[in-house]
């Protein structure tokens, strides 16, 4: 009984993890699932460089023990997958670089397993629902706040690149009025002065 209750406790499984992807490479990683429990994996996909404003992309997918293709999105700045184990086995998830030309790129992902109770079984609480719905909520919160901080970051590079240039165009801007207005002094005092023949 025991047992169960811490069970039940840790129903919502997660974990946080950044893995650098390679060029034309893939990461994959697996997970020890039974049959009816639920794997969700939400990702992003980034760059570690601050100066950099692109929002990059890259592939995903799950397969089952079996190797089916359970889901798969290709060319994906982000995601949020969720599938439900039809079998009990490794399912293996994978993040994929092979079609980009980009150097690396920087995965953030979040792995949920939400470990599947029988609501007909008569020992089962109806407290165990309310738990697992608190943690789903809890979990979608973290996700949508680490979302948010990565967004965040990317706009702020922006801003500073686009900073930047408007800083260098009025320095240019302020040379180029600067010269025009020697060489009209010069223009007109070489107008207005007296040459004499002799």
């Amino acid at each position: 009984m025991i047992q169960r209750l811490v069970l039940l406790l840790f129903v919502a499984l997660a974990a946080a993890h950044n893995v650098l992807l390679p060029v034309n490479g893939k990461v994959c990683f697996f997970e020890d699932i039974k049959r009816n429990d639920e794997l969700a994996v939400s990702f992003q996909f980034g760059n570690r460089d601050a100066r950099s404003k692109d929002q990059l992309s890259g592939d995903f997918w799950i397969q089952t023990p079996s190797g089916k293709v359970l889901e798969k999105k290709l060319d994906v700045s982000h995601g949020d997958i969720s599938v439900r184990a039809t079998e009990k086995g490794k399912y293996t998830y994978c993040f994929s670089n092979e079609h980009s030309s980009i150097d690396t790129k920087d995965v953030s992902f979040n792995i949920h397993g939400v470990v599947y109770v029988d609501v007909n079984d008569p020992n089962s609480d109806s407290l165990d629902g309310a738990v697992r719905r608190l943690a789903a909520l809890t979990q979608e919160v973290k996700n949508e706040q680490s979302y948010i901080v990565v967004r965040e970051r990317t706009h702020r590079n922006t801003a500073e690149s686009t900073n930047s240039r408007v800083k260098w165009w009025s320095i240019f801007q302020l040379a180029i009025v600067g010269a025009n207005s020697v060489f009209q002094i010069y223009y007109l005092k070489r107008f207005f002065e007296v040459k004499t023949i002799v």
